[in-house]
């Protein structure tokens, strides 16, 4: 092979660092043509300050060839390796390094010092420098400026007319790992700031965006997530305004369904997504669904679940004007306790990570303005763009399609469910959960499963 195909191994960890929120710094260890060692940085991650690519490359080689020494070895490293990681590869007695991005910071093979040239060292290890430069350069170009984004999006000043549930509330978040990420330049935003979860390889074959609906936030996905990263993909889970960590706008005047539509259009865009498979429950649907038309190329599947079209030209359900109704007598309705009650199996913290976005009245403007926002006449809010969204998944939808219905549902269960399949151009049979309620991604581990094979082919 050559040093270029080399360095795109050594690229291929350099990303997957990227995915876990590390410096995208990879590298690889070849021995007589083949990869021996592998590693990715990861101080962040394992808490240590010696996890270097380079390091973890090279403790993997000598695991693999039982030797600390590692004479006739060639190391490739994305970027130029720092004092620490040179003086390893002189020990380690390596024959070449390899490197991609040159590093004026730190970089001890001729940016700041150059250990290699050292000629009163009692080894001297050949250095190769710019294979793949561009490439590795811009990696770490694009992981510094999201980085700057992001800490110019947590520094964003809050709006006089919002508030922001404090990060402690968030503090322990049962089987939710995942880094915060923010976006407040959105020009539908005009200054709030939206909290979103991107995980995964930002070119992974396939997107998974996933838009919760009211009263939860993207913790809704955190048992479905995991299989999409696990299938190499992309994860993008947004909290809508007034949800999960985004702000919370204190009047209920501030919702409006074109508002909250355009917000999600715009950070489609901003992020450029592609071949998404859309995923949605509840208001995730009756936004989402309105999402693809816009934007046709962007999408490649649909995975829904106990969701409708807010078109505005049919009755609401029984059940749905039950809780509104409900939500009008009792607006300050535990969210925590919704959730055990539909699902008896969630623990009590899983319980409380719902009621972590809410600590008191003033933040819980869009639980109180979410159920009369479902559009219930023709000239609605909403209901339009849901009629032509209801024309477009009819007749010009052309991706794949996958329903899931929790048959425990009083509000959008399988009758409402069927419904809104019969409007889905080539829309198969529902996978039916029999024990699950309206929040179905809490029972989505096994759909996600069925979900990553489904939407392979």
């Amino acid at each position: 092979m050559s040093d270029a195909r080399f360095m795109g191994l050594a690229l291929e960890q350099a990303r997957l660092a990227c995915a876990a929120g590390e410096v995208p710094v990879g590298a690889v260890v070849v021995h007589d043509g083949e990869v021996v060692g592998t590693g990715r940085n990861a101080p962040v991650g394992s808490a240590d300050p010696t996890a270097h690519a380079e390091i973890v490359a090279l403790r993997d080689a000598a695991q693999t060839l039982g030797n600390y020494r590692l004479e006739g070895c060639d190391l490739y490293v994305t970027l130029e390796p720092c004092a620490m990681c040179s003086g390893a590869m002189l020990h380690a007695r390596l024959r070449r390094v390899v490197y991609g991005a040159a590093d004026p910071k730190t970089g001890a093979a001729g940016s700041v010092v150059d250990l290699f040239a050292q000629r009163r060292l009692n080894h001297h290890t050949q250095v190769v420098p710019g294979v793949l430069a561009e490439e590795c350069g811009s990696l770490l170009g694009e992981f510094f400026r999201g980085r700057r984004l992001q800490a110019r999006a947590v520094a964003q000043p809050l709006r006089e007319d919002a508030l922001r549930t404090p990060d402690e509330r968030f503090a322990t978040l049962p089987g939710y790992p995942w880094q915060p990420r923010y976006l407040a330049d959105l020009p539908s935003l005009a200054g709030l700031r939206l909290h979103y979860l991107d995980e995964g390889p930002p070119g992974a074959p396939r997107t998974w965006l996933c838009l919760h609906g009211n009263p939860s936030w993207s913790y809704l996905y955190r048992k479905m997530i995991p299989l999409f990263l696990a299938a190499g993909d992309r994860v993008v889970a947004p909290d809508l305004i007034g949800f999960g960590r985004s702000d919370k706008p204190k009047r209920e005047a501030a919702h409006g369904f074109r508002w909250h539509r355009e917000v999600l259009l715009e950070l489609v865009e901003r992020l450029d997504l592609r071949e998404v498979v859309l995923v949605v429950q509840d208001w995730g649907g009756l936004l989402g669904l309105t999402l693809p038309m816009a934007d046709e190329h962007r999408y490649a599947g649909l995975l829904v679940m106990n969701t409708m079209l807010g078109t505005g030209d049919q009755p609401l359900g029984a059940g749905f004007l039950a809780w509104r109704e409900m939500c009008a007598r009792n607006p300050d309705f535990s969210v925590g306790r919704l959730f055990a009650r539909g699902d008896p199996g969630l623990s009590a913290g899983e319980c409380a990570a719902y009621d972590a976005p809410f600590p008191d009245r003033g933040h819980r403007a869009a639980l109180r303005a979410f159920p009369v926002m479902v559009p219930d006449h023709p000239d609605a809010d909403g209901a339009a763009v849901s009629r032509q969204a209801r024309d477009f998944w009819t007749h010009r939808w052309s991706g794949q399609t996958m329903m899931a219905v929790g048959a425990q549902d009083p509000v959008l269960g399988p009758r409402v469910m069927q419904g809104l399949r019969a409007a889905i151009r080539g829309c198969p049979q529902p996978i039916v959960l029999e024990q699950a309620g309206h929040f179905v991604p809490e029972h989505g581990a096994p759909v996600a499963q069925v979900a990553v094979g489904y939407f392979r082919r």
